[in-house]
């Protein structure tokens, strides 16, 4: 069984780097590697070519077009059974083709996703933002545990597919926001068996400040109404809890300047989830620090998502009023 591993970069040299020598450390070797550029200024050429005595690699440059299309640039001139996609910004265990080698030999399926962990020599923020990501306690275990509410549909920093899952979609249809959701729902509703494989997980890198990963979760939030686009059923009252938990903040927040009892109230369960939330996460990292920093860190991704939802929410009612009046 041969698997194409297809890895779309934009001026992250440095980062597939790591994401290559981590391949070449595979125990099992039946892979191709297809590193498609997406319109970079800083190429990562070199960094793949000097990867062609460790494996079976080939190097594209393309223009700009989102990491959707350039998938799909990919699976155009893959040669394996399967086809997998991992982001630039992703380091691989060396057991992970074994592990998706066993599930598919015992559970045949035609896709399949898999977990994000953080590695051991990441910062300390890196962790608590892996934590934010992961936790039971937000919005991030949903997209990479077994005991989930709704379908798993996996996301393109790991996921994948068996070339007739290709061949009868077409692959992504959007290539930015919410591109792989879109994809994944896609996938399930022409009647592909999917499953999580929690033994085929990854390290995944994510921002390396707060900043940069608010901007990634308000993004988060945007795709989520960016996909409802296409799937309107796909919003439900789950995806709207961010949302509230932000809005129930900020009123509670000005409103207990002002005395109102009931409001400080409920600012002390934010107080309460704090604690809650430093707590598991010194259990879980025993770490001093990143327990601190987790509690940030997940307010930013409910925060920002919940944001970015509502952002997006607005912007597409208003496109709506905007039609029916020049109608």
């Amino acid at each position: 069984m041969l698997y194409s591993i297809i890895i779309p970069v934009y001026n992250r040299p440095e980062e597939i780097q790591e994401l290559l020598f981590s391949l070449t450390r595979q125990t099992c070797k039946q892979f191709e590697v297809l590193v498609i550029e997406d319109g970079s200024d800083i190429t990562c050429k070199d960094v793949v070519h000097s990867f062609s005595d460790d494996m079976d690699i080939r190097y594209y440059y393309k223009e700009n077009s989102g990491q959707g299309f350039s998938r799909n640039f990919g699976f155009d001139r893959a040669n394996g059974d399967y086809f997998i996609v991992f982001d630039s910004d992703c380091i691989v265990p060396e057991h992970y083709l074994e592990a998706v080698n066993l599930y598919l030999a015992n559970n045949p399926v035609d896709c399949w996703g898999g977990p994000d962990r953080a590695h051991s020599t990441f910062s300390v923020l890196q962790k608590a933002i892996n934590f934010s990501m992961s936790s039971f306690l937000t919005t991030g275990g949903i997209r990479g545990r077994a005991k989930r509410i709704g379908d798993y549909h996996p996301r393109s920093f790991n996921m994948g597919i068996s070339k007739e899952v290709y061949k009868k979609t077409g692959g992504y249809r959007i290539t930015r926001m919410g591109e792989d959701l879109e994809f994944s729902i896609r996938i399930i509703r022409s009647g592909f068996k999917v499953a999580l494989i929690e033994e085929a997980y990854v390290y995944h890198k994510r921002r390396t400040n707060f900043i940069q990963f608010f901007h990634q979760l308000h993004f988060f939030g945007r795709a989520r109404v960016n996909v409802s686009r296409f799937f309107p059923d796909e919003l439900k009252a789950v995806h709207l809890l961010p949302s509230l938990f932000t809005v129930v903040f900020l009123f509670s927040l000005i409103s207990s300047f002002a005395g109102f009892t009931l409001f400080q109230v409920l600012l002390s369960f934010y107080v309460l989830y704090a604690a809650v939330l430093f707590l598991t996460s010194l259990f879980q990292e025993k770490n001093l620090n990143v327990a601190i920093l987790s509690v940030p860190a997940s307010f930013i991704q409910l925060f920002a998502y919940g944001i970015g939802l509502i952002t997006e929410y607005w912007n597409e009612k208003a496109v709506r009023i905007r039609k029916n009046q020049s109608v």
